[in-house]
């Protein structure tokens, strides 16, 4: 059976554990028909031109975990930012681990999307936000939203700084031959409110999984957000992630995407903006080789007048790695005094390695200052030389140049720790040691 007809066959199973009488079952079935008809995404539609699901679908993917596995804290210790307190909301095979978590928080609302989809007190927050801004007509959004059932919400408070870093980890444990997980997360900043967030995925052994993931966030007012994403799996993990923002006056939110492992990585980030004064910020650093393929598709929709936005995404391939770069900044009429800009700057370490880059502007409005770039290009001779000569070594000379040309990213990661864990992970796919001075 083909993974589409399996997982059609499944909702009626999923059906069957949840409440078929709430308003939200509506909007599940709708999801559900929605990806029956449209089924996954193929290379004939744009978005999807340079990105093949076909070889990740021949897998034959356990829909729901045979059971709950446990994981002991020594397995997977090695995850967590040790260096820095922060709060933990862990998941294994897609589901909440109590024991590894940390969720009780002072002033906080922080619980499982299980608990807010089903409990009356979250209903509001529900009916208010959920789904709200995430595409109903992506197929794969859509099936997120059929399983919409576990991931994380977090709800924080007007006028609350978070004092800790908030830490989202989904384990996959391997157990299952091949398993499919959905984490559907929600995340509300409310006005004045500052939270710095955490995500990550990682398997523990090679056994194939897909993971396919909805995070809605809604920044409110004054809000502040800085979301860091880090993906560092196994090559025989495959992640589709799927993030909307909605931005308020003057609010504040910043995505950084570190995509460093993996099998196939396909990240869909969606900026909204819904008032004047707004800043957002999307960077991201790619260092893959062998058959690794990353595909960033970025999307900022400026629709009100006064606001800026930057991209720079930077990429390091080697081997027959394949990445691709697909930026669109759309302004609209209405949305005057706009500053746009994007930048994608892209190391080719190999000739067999493969980039596709399709930055795009589409403008309707004429006061506006909007800029977009891409280059494409090897590492420099004459500077390898130059280092060399002074005694540097070749290897340091190389790792040098590719940190320099990564730091523009990591500079303005707010986190010192998670910057300095960051500097490590790159200092080992470049493939120097951290003793040498980055």
């Amino acid at each position: 059976m083909e993974l589409k007809e399996k997982l059609i066959s499944s909702f009626m199973a999923f059906e069957e554990k949840i409440d078929t009488t709430s308003e939200l079952h509506e909007v599940r079935n709708n999801a559900i028909k929605n990806f029956e008809a449209k089924g996954f995404p193929t290379k004939k539609e744009e978005a999807w031109k340079y990105t093949s699901l076909n070889a990740i679908l021949k897998n034959d993917f356990s829909v729901f975990p045979k059971k709950e596995n446990t994981i002991e804290f020594k397995e997977v210790k090695k995850f967590f930012l040790h260096e820095i307190d922060t709060y933990k909301v862990v998941f294994i095979d897609g589901i909440f681990s109590s024991f590894l978590s940390s969720t009780t928080h002072d002033g906080l609302d922080v619980c499982l999307m299980s608990s807010a989809l089903t409990k009356p007190k979250y209903k509001m927050v529900i009916d208010t936000y959920f789904n709200q801004i995430a595409n109903t007509e992506d197929s794969l959004t859509s099936l997120n939203t059929a399983f919409s059932l576990e991931g994380a919400y977090i709800n924080i408070p007007k006028s609350k700084v978070v004092e800790k870093p908030i830490e989202i980890i989904y384990f996959s444990t391997g157990v299952e031959n091949a398993l499919m997980v959905q984490p559907r997360n929600l995340i509300v900043v409310n006005e004045n409110a500052h939270v710095q967030i955490v995500e990550r995925h990682h398997s523990l052994n090679e056994n194939p999984v897909l993971t396919n993931s909805v995070t809605e966030v809604f920044a409110q007012k004054r809000a502040i957000v800085d979301y860091y994403k880090i993906q560092n799996d196994v090559q025989t993990a495959n992640l589709i992630d799927n993030t909307y923002i909605a931005q308020k006056q003057e609010s504040h939110v910043s995505v950084h995407t570190f995509s460093f492992g993996g099998n196939i990585t396909r990240n869909n980030l969606n900026f909204y903006h819904q008032g004047e004064r707004i800043d957002s910020t999307l960077k991201g650093i790619t260092i893959i080789a062998d058959k690794q393929h990353v595909d960033h598709y970025t999307l900022v929709q400026h629709a009100t007048p006064n606001c800026e936005s930057h991209q720079n995404y930077k990429t390091i391939l080697d081997g027959n790695a394949t990445g691709v770069f697909n930026g669109k900044i759309f302004v609209e009429k209405e949305a005057q005094k706009t500053d746009a800009f994007q930048q994608n700057n892209n190391i080719l370490l190999s000739d067999k390695a493969t980039i596709n880059a399709k930055p795009q502007l589409e403008i309707f409005a004429d006061d506006v200052k909007c800029s977009h770039g891409c280059t494409i290009g090897q590492l420099d001779d004459s500077a390898m030389f130059y280092m060399q000569q002074r005694g540097i070594p070749k290897k340091e000379a190389k790792a040098l140049l590719m940190y320099a040309f990564t730091s523009e990213v990591t500079a303005s990661i707010k986190i010192p720790e998670l910057k300095a864990k960051i500097a490590r992970i790159i200092a080992e796919k470049l493939g120097v040691k951290m003793g040498f001075d980055l």
